[in-house]
Order: structure tokens, then sequence, then C-alpha cells
């Protein structure tokens, strides 16, 4: 039980690593196609983006099932694939993007980091020049807004400046990324 339990939690961590790289290289990159819906305002409950949550979900569940007739560890993968599923659920669809009813903003600690860390994801228009790739874990602000600065030189403040309208899905609004940042200071 101990062996399983470890498994999951082992299996949760990979997967933030694994998203972290399938992030930046895969929906940054080739599957920009899907997750592009994410970057862009919703217009109604579901996005593009959302077929990867479909497709890892359709993983998990093969997992599961390979495990209960007899590939034992693969039951408990599953599991912890569908554990982060869960927490990605909660952090970044519930409190980050609000896909559901979550007024919750965080004031302090991990999860106000977490949140203005993604919300500076979102700052960048297009799949290029992005930072935080990260779903459960988020680099320090001061870093991120280093490394905005590096990439962009200004610009996104320049814009912001200039009133580019938000978006419909505050995550993905420049001005909001651009607060979560000053706020940070």
């Amino acid at each position: 039980m101990v062996l399983n339990a470890a498994i999951v939690v082992l299996t949760v961590l990979f997967m933030e690593v694994f998203s972290i790289v399938a992030h930046k290289y895969i929906m940054h990159g080739f599957g920009w196609g899907w997750h592009r819906s994410h970057h862009e305002p919703r217009t109604g409950w579901f996005e593009k983006n959302d077929l990867y949550a479909v497709v890892f979900a359709g993983v998990a569940i093969a997992l599961i099932w390979f495990g209960t007739e007899g590939y034992a560890p693969l039951q408990w993968i599953g599991a912890g694939m569908t554990a982060y599923g869960a927490l990605y659920f909660i952090a970044h669809d519930g409190l980050v993007h609000r896909r559901w009813p979550f007024t919750y903003v965080p004031r302090s600690g991990y999860l106000k980091r977490l949140y203005q860390a993604h919300r500076m994801h979102h700052a960048v228009p297009g799949k290029h020049g992005a930072v935080s790739f990260g779903f459960l874990y988020a680099p320090p602000v001061a870093e991120l807004k280093r490394q905005l600065q590096v990439l962009h030189g200004g610009a996104l403040e320049g814009r912001q400046q200039r009133g580019a309208a938000p978006a419909a899905d505050a995550a993905t609004s420049p001005q909001d990324a651009a607060a979560s940042s000053a706020s940070a200071k």
C-alpha cells in the first residue's frame, strides 16, 4: 500500500515536469492549433485546448484498466495522472481562469504566486515569448518579470499603456497580467 501511494505521488510530480515540457514545446509549438483557443477569449463552455485534457484522461483510463487486468503499477500511475488532472482542474481552470464558479483571489503565498505566474504567461499575445509553463509550479514572480523584460523589452507594458482592450477571459488579458506583476512588487 505504501508503494502504491508512492507511485501515485511520484506520478503527480512527474506529470508537472511532463506538463511544463509539453506546454512549452508541444502546446506552444506544433500543438498550437489546439492550444491557441486557450490564449483567446472563450466563447462557450469549452475550447479546443480541452482536447489535451481528453487525451490525457484517455491515457489515464487505459492505464487504470490495464493495471486492473494484471499489470499492477499501471493502475497507480493512472491514478496519479487522474489526481494531477484534478489538481489542474482546481488550480488552473478554477482559480486562474474561473471556468467554474470559483471567486477566490489569493492574496498571499503559493496560490498568489501561481495565480500571478499564469496570468503573466497569458500577457504575451501568440505562442512565442511566453514565460511560466507550469500548472502547479510557478517560478518567483520577480524572475518572470525579468524574463518578460528580456524577451520583450517593455513592449508588453507599452501595449497595456496604449489601452489594448481586455480579453473576455481575464486570464488572457495583458492588463491583468501587468496588474499581477505590479502587485508582486
